[in-house]
C-alpha cells in the first residue's frame, strides 16, 4: 500500500464504486501482516514511497514465494534481492511475469500501476567485469524504485583513458554509483571529475591482501574527493536505493 493506491482506494469509497467494507477488507493487513515467521510491514510504501522489499539469502523456498505472494496483493509486485536458483524457479512458476536476473541474484515483478522513471539517470559505473553482479544488483534496485539506471562497465583505474573518453554520459548522470573491488581507488577517480553525488560500492573482489573488500571499503572511505559517500561492502541494493532517492526526489 502507498500513497497513490491509498488515495485511489479512498477516492473509490467517496465516488461510491466501492463500499467501506470493500476498502477495509483491501486494508485488513495494514500497518502489517504477521506470517508467523515474519511480520511484513505494508505501512513502508507510505512512509518511505516504495514498500518492503524481501531479502531472499537465508530464507526457503516457502517462506520467499509467501512473501511475495502477499507483497504482490497489497502492492501489485514485489522486490527480492540475494535469491537463489531454488527460489527464483517457484516465485517466477507462481507469477511467470516477474524478472529473474541470475546475475545479480534479483527477482523483480513491476507493479502495473507503477509510474514512468523520473529523474536524471542513475549511472552505475564498475570497474571491472567480476564487479558486475553488485552493479547489476543495483541497477535493478534503481529501476524498482523509480530511476532510470545508465550502465558503464569495465573502467577501472588500471586503464584509466576507458573513463576518461566517456565524460559526457559521466556528465549526465544526476547520482552516480561506482562499484569497485581491488584498492577501491575508482570512486574518488570518478568523484574529481562530477558535481553529483557519487555512491562508491566496495566488492568482495580481489586478493588475500584484499580482505574480502576490507581494503576497497577503507579506500573509499578515506577518499579525498568530495562528495563521495560509502555504502558496505557488496551492498548494490542500499546504493540503488539511495542514488534513486537522489534524483527521483530532485526531479533532475
Amino acid at each position: 500500500m502507498n500513497r497513490a493506491s491509498l488515495e485511489s482506494l479512498l477516492a473509490d469509497v467517496a465516488a461510491g464504486k466501492q463500499t467501506p467494507e470493500e476498502a477495509l477488507a483491501r486494508l485488513r493487513h495494514f500497518p502489517a501482516e504477521d506470517l508467523g515467521f515474519a511480520v511484513l510491514d505494508h505501512h513502508r510504501g507510505l512512509r518511505q514511497g516504495q514498500p518492503e522489499v524481501v531479502f531472499c539469502e537465508g530464507k526457503s523456498v516457502e517462506q520467499v514465494t509467501t512473501i511475495c505472494e502477499r507483497l504482490h496483493a497489497a502492492n501489485g509486485g514485489f522486490l527480492g534481492t540475494r535469491a537463489t536458483e531454488a527460489q527464483a524457479r517457484a516465485v517466477t512458476a507462481r507469477f511467470p511475469l516477474t524478472a529473474w536476473d541470475a546475475a545479480s541474484r534479483t527477482l523483480w515483478l513491476k507493479p502495473e500501476s507503477a509510474p514512468a522513471p523520473r529523474g536524471a539517470p542513475v549511472l552505475v559505473i564498475s570497474a571491472g567485469t567480476s564487479d558486475l553482479a553488485v552493479a547489476e544488483e543495483a541497477c535493478v534496485t534503481a529501476a524498482a524504485f523509480g530511476a532510470r539506471p545508465d550502465r558503464m562497465h569495465d573502467v577501472g583505474v588500471a586503464g584509466l583513458h576507458r573513463l576518461l573518453s566517456r565524460t559526457d554520459q559521466l556528465r549526465g548522470a544526476g547520482a552516480i554509483i561506482v562499484v569497485a573491488g581491488m584498492e577501491g581507488a575508482l570512486p574518488s577517480v570518478v568523484g574529481g571529475l562530477v558535481d553529483v553525488p557519487v555512491i562508491a560500492v566496495p566488492t568482495s573482489v580481489g586478493y588475500g591482501a584484499s580482505f574480502k573488500g576490507l581494503a576497497a571499503l577503507l579506500g573509499m572511505l578515506n577518499s579525498c574527493a568530495a562528495g563521495v559517500t560509502v555504502v558496505n561492502i557488496d551492498n548494490g541494493f542500499g546504493a540503488g536505493v539511495a542514488a534513486a532517492r537522489i534524483t527521483t526526489r530532485a526531479g533532475t
